[in-house]
This record gives C-alpha cells, sequence and structure tokens, in this order.
C-alpha cells in the first residue's frame, strides 16, 4: 500500500489537485483564465523533472498531462465562441487519440507505459517485471500494440462525434454531453483494457499449470509462459 500511495500520490498532487487549486486561485484573484491554464502547466511539469532527477527516467503519464494542459491553454487562446470552446475541447482529445497512435512507430506503445504506470507499484522491481514481459513475450508486445489502437481509435471516434453534435445540439444539451461523454468512453476504455488483462494472466495461469503437469510427467522443464497468450 506504501508503495502504490509512493506511486500515484505525486501524480495525483500535480497533475490533478494543484492544477485545479491554483486555476481557482489565480482567476478568482483576477488573472485570465487562458494565462491561468499556461500558469498551472508549471505543475505537472515540476513532478516530470523531479521524478526524473529521483528516478533517472521520464514519468510518461506526467508528460501526457502536461501536453493535455498546454494544448487545452493553446485551445483557449486560439477559440473564443461557445461553440468553438466545444470544438477545442473535442480537438485536444482527437490529439490524444493521434498522440496514442503515432507512438506506435516508436520502440513501445503508448499502453506500455500506461500499464508500466497502473499495473506496478513503481519500485524498481516492479517496472522491471514490466519491461522483462516487453522483453520476453512476442504476445505481451502485441497486446499492448492493440491496445494503443483500441484507445487512439476510441479518443478519435470521440472527438469526432463530440465535434459532430456541437452542431447538432443546443449550448445547454452540449454542456451536459461534453460532462458525460468522456467518462462513459474512458469507462468503456478501462473495463475492455482490464478485462484483456485478465484474460491474459487467465492464459499464462492455464499454460502454467499445463506446463508444470508436463514437466512431472516427463521430468522435463516447463517452457516459458507468455502472458498475453
Amino acid at each position: 500500500m506504501k508503495s502504490v500511495v509512493l506511486n500515484w500520490g505525486p501524480t495525483l498532487l500535480f497533475s490533478v489537485v494543484l492544477p485545479w487549486v491554483t486555476y481557482g486561485m489565480l482567476t478568482d484573484g483576477g488573472v485570465e483564465p487562458v494565462t491561468a491554464l499556461f500558469l498551472i502547466a508549471i505543475w505537472p511539469l515540476a513532478e516530470v523533472g523531479i521524478f526524473y532527477g529521483l528516478h533517472r527516467r521520464v514519468d510518461e503519464f506526467g508528460v501526457m498531462i502536461l501536453g493535455v494542459l498546454v494544448l487545452g491553454a493553446v485551445g483557449a487562446l486560439v477559440f473564443h465562441s461557445e461553440k468553438m470552446v466545444f470544438v477545442k475541447d473535442s480537438a485536444v482529445t482527437g490529439l490524444l487519440g493521434l498522440a496514442f497512435l503515432a507512438t506506435l512507430f516508436l520502440e513501445r506503445p503508448m499502453m506500455f507505459y500506461f500499464g508500466r504506470k497502473f499495473a506496478t507499484d513503481g519500485s524498481a522491481e516492479g517496472v522491471a517485471r514490466w519491461n522483462g514481459l516487453w522483453d520476453a513475450y512476442p504476445g505481451f508486445r502485441s497486446s499492448q500494440r492493440k491496445l494503443t489502437v483500441v484507445w487512439g481509435v476510441a479518443f478519435l471516434a470521440e472527438a469526432g462525434v463530440r465535434i459532430a453534435l456541437t452542431y447538432v445540439l443546443d449550448t445547454q444539451t452540449m454542456v451536459g454531453v461534453s460532462g458525460i461523454l468522456p467518462f462513459v468512453v474512458l469507462a468503456g476504455l478501462l473495463t475492455y483494457t482490464i478485462s484483456t488483462g485478465k484474460k491474459g494472466r487467465a492464459r499464462m495461469a492455464g499454460a502454467g499449470a499445463a506446463a508444470g503437469a508436463g514437466a512431472g510427467a516427463d521430468g522435463s522443464a516447463a517452457p516459458a509462459v507468455d502472458p498475453a497468450g
């Protein structure tokens, strides 16, 4: 439990709590909302710097939060009408989806880093174990790329739907849709991701049991098991 708090505590503090509190204080003090949006990006930037100083590696989740805040600030600077505000929010979601898909061309896709953040306690041992899964199992690598595609396409689809609805629904209705739709999409993505992970662990357990039975029968060593099947 302590390791989980140490892993997630700074992220929640610098990426959620401090930006939210600081934005309210700045705007209440007369600072323009656009300026406030740029200023609160200092918090996740600080978290990324502190994390790198402590662990000598980049916190990919913190970088993503920083990017979202900066994109939101830039969008707020460019768009001013009511409809353009909704389009701006949708554009940020769409850019996030494109960012997910773009990481498919890198050595490791975005969901590998998300998984490492959510599925480990952040300790050196937990990170090493997660990295080891990538190095050892082709099925694990395939599943991380598949999840990255699903998340990226889902964010792009959400952005497209929200932009289309902006020009169909009235402002009051659109406020409600914009508040609910992202959570519905995120809940669906998390449910799919958790289900995929459970199926992978079930396959690993079943294959491990079969390999153990085979080793007991003929004395041979059990083969390595791919957690993603």
